[in-house]
């Protein structure tokens, strides 16, 4: 699939592939919570249910950030964090901790924690600073806005206008539209779509009907919506 380069496009904020969260905690229920809102918020993810799990994950993949959860099973929070630091991971790390005291957050910051949130948490805050991590870490402002022709989505506010009129689309619809954005004139493979929009958990038994759903001339999505031509030259090449 290739998001042509005949138009022009602005891009506020770029990243050349999609951003992946390590995701560490032992608990099904947080973990679920928490995996579910950064899919949803755009993330890839990765969840890990123990240390020795964790550790694996973080030497053998390129994330962006890590929520670390401090009582795991097998190899505590604490002492993945010390052996990511002694290898020279430089992976920012959010400690996810029950542990709320002020010794607690100190002993995690020091440990090589770039911060900590304490449960029970707001996922907003969760967000926040996962964001704000990454934009440290990468030394980049925050993301705002990508366009081509008359199409612009909000990466703020999740809002897509074309030609003036507002579009709704889907939380999916709007993850492939924007990886399609930040791709102009480059080739985005399955990997790519799979990892974005539906991340790596997506059955790869249904690449299949995956392939199908883009490629056949009666699934308009989101074409039916968006239709992705500007000025009357087709931008989106499906195949």
């Amino acid at each position: 699939m290739i998001f042509s380069n005949n138009a022009t496009a602005e891009i506020g904020y770029v990243s050349v592939s999609p951003m992946r969260i390590l995701v560490v905690e032992d608990d099904d229920k947080i973990a679920s919570f928490v995996v579910n809102g950064l899919r949803q918020s755009g993330f890839a993810v990765d969840r890990a249910k123990d240390g020795e799990q964790a550790l694996d994950f973080a030497l053998s993949v390129s994330y962006d950030a890590a929520v670390l959860d401090l009582m795991l099973p097998n190899l505590d929070g604490l002492t993945v964090l010390r052996q990511l630091r002694q290898k020279k991971v430089s992976l920012p790390v959010l400690i996810l901790s029950a542990r709320a005291g002020v010794d607690d957050r100190v002993l995690g910051l020091q440990s090589g924690g770039d911060d900590y949130l304490t449960k029970p948490f707001a996922f907003s805050e969760l967000l926040a600073r996962v964001q704000a991590l990454i934009r440290r870490a990468t030394h980049s402002a925050e993301p705002s806005h990508l366009s081509v022709g008359d199409l612009k989505i909000d990466l703020f506010t999740r809002e897509v206008i074309r030609g003036g009129q507002k579009i709704e689309l889907q939380s999916r619809e709007f993850a492939l539209l924007e990886l399609l954005l930040r791709h102009v004139g480059r080739p985005v493979t399955k990997t790519m779509i799979l990892e974005h929009v539906w991340d790596f958990s997506f059955d790869q038994r249904k690449l299949a009907g995956l392939e199908l759903y883009f490629l056949a001339p009666t699934n308009d999505f989101p074409r039916k919506k968006v239709d992705f031509k500007i000025a009357d030259r087709q931008v989106a090449r499906f195949g």
